[in-house]
């Protein structure tokens, strides 16, 4: 594996005294699932991919739409009306062909979930639905898997690491017990987002993925971020493990 192209390829992080040989080595060795490859999973694939993480899982069941293009970096306009997957996964072995694709087209549900995320270390949810995120959230708690999650919507975002099956971290419920109820809050088709946006809270979904593949310290799990582009203001919220949480306590997910 350590040949010429491949020191040079990932130089800039092999002199990080933080990643180094044995660092990006471990990316190689890891695995990482998207949810969803679009506005947030389109930046960290593009970035985990440009870092070397060997296996990328890409689950999606959406088409490539000219609205997309907006804020969807992987794809571009001859992609319209593809499967995201196939678009997402041909970007990806361009940027980086040591990296291996693996393409799930399929809608991510109940039945779905469990075997996908069994195979992989870590997962990224860039899904569109509060449906979706909480499965995901259940899910990779019930597998102990981390999940870095992020929600964006008009100029705001948020971001976390989800550990709770981790006696001393909160999992995602203690700090959303349950989903909002149907059209409190607004989707991005109703009420717009900013394109970069996706991009800045995909690059950091990205970052701190690379940061729990090879266990360095200072990871959101345990904090919400809080990202106003607006004002330009960051946010980094402690929050506690909830003893009455739904899911990590003693009660029963919503």
């Amino acid at each position: 594996m350590l040949t010429p192209d491949y020191l040079k390829r990932y130089a800039r992080h092999i002199m990080l005294p933080e990643i180094g040989g044995a660092g990006q080595q471990a990316l190689a060795a890891a695995s990482v699932l998207v949810v969803g490859a679009g506005g947030l999973g389109a930046p960290a694939l593009l970035y985990l991919a440009a870092a070397g993480v060997g296996r990328l899982g890409v689950a999606d069941d959406d088409v490539v739409d000219l609205t997309n293009l907006q804020r969807q970096v992987i794809h571009d306009t001859p992609a319209v009306g593809r499967p995201k997957v196939d678009s997402a996964a041909e970007r990806l072995e361009r940027l980086n062909p040591l990296v291996t694709v693996e393409r799930h087209r399929l809608r991510v549900d109940g039945e779905t979930a469990p075997a996908l995320v069994a195979g992989y270390d870590l997962v990224i949810d860039g899904s569109d639905n509060f449906a979706t995120r909480f499965l995901l959230a259940d899910t990779c708690h019930a597998a102990q898997t981390p999940l870095v999650t992020a929600a964006i919507l008009r100029f705001e975002g948020q971001l976390t690491v989800s550990k709770g099956y981790r006696a001393d971290l909160p999992c995602y419920r203690c700090i959303f017990p349950s989903p909002p109820p149907p059209g409190v809050v607004p989707s991005c088709a109703e009420a717009g987002v900013l394109g970069a946006l996706a991009g800045l809270i995909g690059t950091l979904q990205a970052i701190e993925a690379v940061k729990e593949l090879l266990g360095l310290d200072d990871s959101l799990a345990g904090h919400l971020l809080l990202v106003d582009v607006l004002a330009m203001s960051f946010d980094k919220i402690a929050v506690a493990k909830d003893p009455a949480c739904p899911l990590c306590g003693g009660g029963a997910p919503a």
